[in-house]
């Protein structure tokens, strides 16, 4: 494997722009000017410059159409750059170029909210979606496509961003028939009423509020579906299975065995983990 230095990757490396401010580079097709073309591996990368990286196979002759690969747990904003990306027919690439369109949402939560919807509608179907801590209300679009027997959503954040309505214009303006069938709703999440016909979702409710997530349905009786981040160590409740694994494994498996106390039947998947290292999905419903 052959290094080069900085100065010879920036004279004959042609960056793609698109993603010249991505805080790490996978290995990808990149073109020499004047010349053949290469896959190479980024080894530093700072202020959008690349410092150095390795050939790993010179002479590499992609397709036309390959795109450098994509880091799916990228923080960066999606926009109209990366419409190329999701230039196919099925409903990922669709939603992707809504998302692309709108211009506001990490490239990370794109994919967490699809993987996630996909997983829960494969388990649970009908009823209305209640998407708490939502943020952009992203996961509540897509299982409201995934499944069209779902009347309605609503959306509740304690703070909604502005740029949520930009996504849900590019969303609707290309599925009509979501008009007026999605709810923002911005308050707190205890004030909500909920019904045994819901489904209770929650991407990456922060800490002790995926707890309030699971306790809010199990006092309704719903079916709920959480894929938990930030375990707080301190003051998180792990069960006492610290012993037998770590903290945030102990605290989710806790969850679960609190979820199967109160007559709940659990499942248990992951999301793939080059998207987010907190890619345990629980999903339960009353037994």
């Amino acid at each position: 494997m052959k290094k080069i230095k900085k100065d010879k990757v920036l004279e004959f490396i042609e960056i793609d722009p698109v993603n010249s401010k991505a805080d790490r580079w996978p290995a990808f097709v990149a073109f020499r000017k004047n010349s053949n073309p290469c896959r190479i591996i980024f080894d530093k990368f700072q202020e959008s410059k690349v410092i150095s990286c390795f050939v790993v196979l010179s002479g590499y002759s992609p397709s036309p159409s390959q795109e450098p690969i994509m880091d799916r747990s990228s923080r960066n904003r999606l926009n109209d750059h990366q419409l190329s990306r999701f230039d196919g027919e099925t409903l990922f690439d669709r939603i992707a170029r809504s998302v692309c369109h709108a211009g506001c949402l990490p490239r990370k939560e794109l994919f967490e909210a699809w993987e996630t919807a996909r997983r829960v509608r494969r388990r649970f179907r009908g009823g209305r979606v209640v998407d708490l801590a939502c943020g952009h209300g992203l996961l509540a679009y897509i299982l409201m496509l995934l499944d069209d027997s779902s009347p309605e959503a609503l959306a509740v954040d304690l703070h909604i961003p502005e740029s949520a309505g930009a996504l849900a214009a590019a969303l609707e303006e290309t599925w009509p028939r979501l008009r007026g069938r999605i709810r923002f709703e911005q308050g707190e999440i205890e004030k909500i009423a909920l019904t045994p016909d819901d489904l209770v979702v929650s991407v990456h409710a922060c800490g002790a509020l995926t707890d309030l997530v699971l306790e809010r349905a199990m006092v309704a009786g719903s079916r709920v579906a959480v894929l938990p981040c930030c375990h707080h160590l301190d003051d998180g409740n792990m069960g006492g299975l610290q012993g037998w694994m770590d903290g945030p494994l102990a605290i989710d498996a806790t969850r679960a065995a609190r979820l199967s106390s109160q007559g709940y039947k659990i499942y248990t998947q992951i999301i793939p983990r080059d998207i987010t290292p907190k890619n345990r999905l629980l999903l339960a419903e009353p037994a």
